[in-house]
């Protein structure tokens, strides 16, 4: 054989080589990540080939499934109240893929899951039908409604979220307006052009505003800076007057904060009096004084700047709630009163009020209880895991004795209920530069808690854009307070 020939002998032989390679790490190394990929059509013939796993909220499905006419989607999926538990489920749609729950959980729902394979075999030898396993979520069907209820009756954008204290299980998950995931759950064109008009729907009915949507959280935040306040030293007795003047004149700037309450009230209040009635000055003055990296550092401790959800949840991961780094003074005072470039979730705020509240210490926020098999076994079980103790049980339980103050004698009265320690903070947060020309934001945190140990601690934010109300009316306590103390009786059982 002469050289040219040769060389393209080895040449193609080099080229099977390689040929013969690739095929094998294709179906040896990357055979499962094709098999699972969303885009691969045979993931979504075998993900509605047979009915769908159900997600559990108070012992009861939410979800289920109905045979279709088609030979390639077998099987479709349904729900119970969508609109009121799409920001918990997600969605499950022949077409448009997964969300949420539904996403994160898909193999243990569609039955693809690897534990199921001996459950699977014995199925194929007995000639029973593929079956899948279910969420069982830590929902409280009656203070989801709560929430749902109370938002949709105000007609308003918002978010309610609720937290067990002890344990960090999320007992409501809502967000305003919402949509019915079964409205586009089939693969027709007619389902298509309805998701497209959700997608393209200014009100974002598809966004999740408790998990997915950050806002600049107002007053609520004062809750933190009154922490990190007693926690550093800035403040020793919550009844002793401060320094603090009123209108309060911002670092390296003539511009002046008053407060709603007036400045006879807030000139140089006490700590538990400026929670009381909101007093600005106060909660800048002491941002200013612990500065940028106590603060920041307080906050971290109650989950800012880090990520929820990231090991359990998967696609229900929340947007990181942000304590800016590199604030000048300025900037950190405003902070204090949760203005500035601070933002946060819902989810986050809820988790302050909830660490508060358990004395300190902050639980990791989990919405799934347990996975179980086909025949109702326990694949996991989530137990309580704590993120942090964010601050000292004595710095906790001062906070918890100005809420409660503010709650009987401030503020937040309207969620105040019978036979039942509440505590609470309103909320009213200012957006974009120029703030006469856009309404704010209203917010509202409270917990509440029984002698026999049950406690519950509840956010709620209201965005009022679209609704028909007076700028002066827009309060956390006069919008979502009644929300709040709804949501708490549910859970509480008043």
């Amino acid at each position: 054989m002469n050289r040219p020939l040769r060389h393209i002998a080895i040449f193609c032989g080099l080229l099977m080589l390689a040929l013969l390679l690739r095929a094998n790490w294709l179906q040896q190394v990357d055979r499962v990540e094709l098999s699972q990929h969303e885009r691969n059509v045979r993931v979504r013939f075998e993900r509605f080939a047979s009915p769908r796993g159900d997600i559990i909220v108070g012992g009861k499905a939410i979800t289920g499934s109905k045979e279709t006419d088609s030979r390639d989607y077998t099987f479709r999926r349904t729900w119970k109240d969508g609109p009121m538990y799409a920001p918990v489920t997600g969605y499950a749609s022949q077409a448009q893929g997964t969300s949420l729950l539904e996403r994160t959980y898909d193999s243990v729902l569609s039955g693809q899951d690897d534990r199921f394979a001996f459950r699977h075999a014995k199925d194929v030898l007995t000639g029973q039908p593929r079956r899948g396993g279910s969420v069982v979520t830590t929902i409280d069907a009656k203070a989801q409604k709560a929430g749902y209820k109370g938002l949709t009756d105000l007609g308003a954008r918002g978010s309610v979220v609720a937290l067990d204290p002890r344990t960090g299980r999320v007992l409501a998950l809502v967000s305003t307006p919402s949509y019915d995931p079964e409205v586009f759950a089939g693969i027709s064109f007619k389902e298509s052009d309805r998701f497209k008009a959700l997608l393209e729907d200014k009100n974002k009915p598809l966004a999740n505003r408790a998990l997915r949507e950050t806002f600049p959280p107002g007053s609520t935040f004062k809750i933190l800076t009154a922490a990190a306040a007693l926690e550093h030293g800035v403040i020793t007795d919550v009844d002793a007057p401060t320094k603090a003047v009123s209108p309060y004149p911002l670092p390296l700037s003539t511009n002046k904060v008053g407060s709603e309450a007036g400045d006879a009230v807030c000139g140089k209040a006490s700590l538990k009096t400026a929670m009381q009635y909101s007093c600005n000055n106060v909660f800048l003055d002491v941002a200013a004084e612990l500065g940028e990296d106590k603060m920041r550092e307080t906050a971290e401790k109650f989950g800012f700047n880090k990520d929820v959800y990231a090991e359990e949840f998967g696609d229900m991961l929340a947007t990181k709630s942000l304590y800016p780094e590199k604030l000048d003074k300025p900037g950190t005072a405003l902070t204090g009163m949760g203005q500035g470039s601070l933002t946060s979730t819902p989810m986050q705020m809820a988790m302050v009020t909830a660490a508060l509240a358990n004395d300190g210490k902050l639980m990791q926020p989990h919405i799934v209880d347990q996975l179980r098999g086909p025949d109702l076994s326990t694949l996991e079980k989530n137990e309580p895991a704590e993120m942090s103790q964010a601050v000292s049980p004595e710095t906790a339980k001062k906070i918890q004795e100005m809420m409660e103050h503010t709650a009987k004698e401030g503020s937040a009265q309207r969620a105040l209920i019978n036979g039942v320690t509440v505590g609470g903070k309103t909320g009213t947060a200012q957006r974009g530069v120029n703030v006469r020309d856009q309404v704010p934001y209203g917010w509202f945190v409270s917990y509440g808690k029984k002698d026999d140990g049950r406690s519950v601690a509840v956010a709620v934010f209201i965005d009022p854009t679209d609704m028909d109300i007076s700028r002066s009316d827009i309060s956390g306590g006069r919008l979502g307070a009644p929300i709040a103390k709804k949501v708490m009786e549910a859970v509480l059982g008043e």
